[in-house]
């Protein structure tokens, strides 16, 4: 393998588009040069892989219904498209991988202007409006599961299912909680990489209703800085284990201890969970785009691997779930046997076979 091939990761500010990113470029840089594009948002989650070579770029989303920021995006874009063309022109890559997201559009379009190979990658299960604008000029569709939605029939033979694309310091995670006989259960409270403020809001409350009914919890939260101190003096005058976090690059000391999880539903959020185990209370964001987030969910929840909870629902329904939870864990087993029929561990080595199989004029 000619190590000298450059291939470019473009990924999305959020952390759905770059964890993904992160495995793949780990995964490929034993055998390419990789680069990743990302914006300003994505680079706080590369802050940690100095291995890891990445190039920022400017990014806005081009879509709304307001006309200034459709201007102000739309401008925004075509520098984009011109710095990317310039980073290219310098890079020469073989490859340009989209992730998804908006920031990775411009670098993509980039490429097709100067006629780079373009593969695009998609872990949710409705295609994104980025990769969808992008199909027409993608060599390669890779899929996370073939029960994805938004794309026409005329692309079908540029599919490839490859599943979801994990880090590899999560696929060796070990989690071995949830014990029949563990007194207090311990619940992972996550938002997505953007945290959730209404998760901040409510669960506090519904962690203190359980405590006096008499049901301990041990919760590791995320929240936002504003809400921290709030959230601490309620679960501080509660006899209860907890711990507060506004940001976290790396979850696996959490997921190792974690018997039940309540999130948002990221693609690569909720893959985690079920490659880890970690049974969970799917709460998917109501404004998510296109409603991906309740298609993720629905999709998993179908697979008996979670419970689902629309947002409205969060303070009337989820003490009950966690009541059950905590009186009968027969529920969390049958997630967690179900949870084991699916694995992603070789996603990574399909996705690259892929990639060779195309420099080397098999597909």
């Amino acid at each position: 393998m000619d190590k000298k091939n450059c291939i470019v990761i473009a990924a999305g500010g959020t952390g759905g588009h770059v964890f993904p990113s992160i495995g793949l470029a780990n995964y490929l840089m034993k055998d390419y040069d990789i680069e990743v594009f990302t914006d300003e948002r994505g680079i706080k989650y590369l802050n940690n892989h100095k291995n890891i070579k990445i190039k920022k770029i400017t990014s806005s989303r081009v879509f709304g219904k307001n006309i200034i920021y459709f201007i102000i995006g739309t401008v925004k874009v075509f520098l984009s498209i011109i710095f990317s063309i310039i980073l290219l022109i310098k890079l020469k890559p073989k490859l340009i991988i989209g992730m998804g997201g908006y920031s990775s559009f411009p670098v993509c379009l980039s490429g097709f202007f100067l006629k780079i190979p373009i593969f695009i990658y998609e872990n949710n299960l409705v295609i994104g409006r980025a990769n969808k604008i992008l199909l027409p000029f993608s060599k390669k569709i890779l899929v996370s599961t073939n029960s994805i939605q938004g794309i026409d029939n005329k692309y079908k033979n540029k599919i490839s299912h490859i599943g979801f694309l994990l880090r590899d310091n999560i696929l060796g995670v070990k989690n071995t909680n949830l014990e029949v006989t563990k007194n207090n259960l311990s619940i992972l409270v996550i938002g997505g990489s953007q945290s959730a403020k209404v998760f901040g809001e409510q669960i506090p409350e519904i962690i203190e209703e359980c405590y006096k009914k008499g049901i301990k919890f041990n919760v590791y939260q995320q929240c936002l800085e504003s809400q921290k101190n709030n959230i601490q003096n309620i679960y501080g005058k509660l006899d209860i284990k907890f711990e507060l976090f506004t940001f976290c690059n790396d979850l696996s000391k959490y997921y190792q201890k974690s018997d039940i999880a309540i999130t948002r539903c990221g693609a690569s959020s909720i893959a985690e969970l079920v490659n880890l185990r970690i049974p969970f209370v799917a709460v998917p964001l109501p404004s998510s785009i296109d409603n991906h987030q309740l298609k993720n969910a629905k999709y998993f929840n179908e697979k008996n691997y979670c419970f689902l909870l629309e947002q409205k629902f969060l303070l009337s329904k989820l003490l009950n779930i966690l009541q059950d939870a905590h009186q009968d864990r027969n529920k969390l087993y049958s997630f967690k046997q179900k949870m084991s029929k699916h694995s992603d561990k070789e996603s990574l080595m399909k996705a690259k076979q892929i990639i060779k199989d195309y420099f080397n004029g098999k597909i």
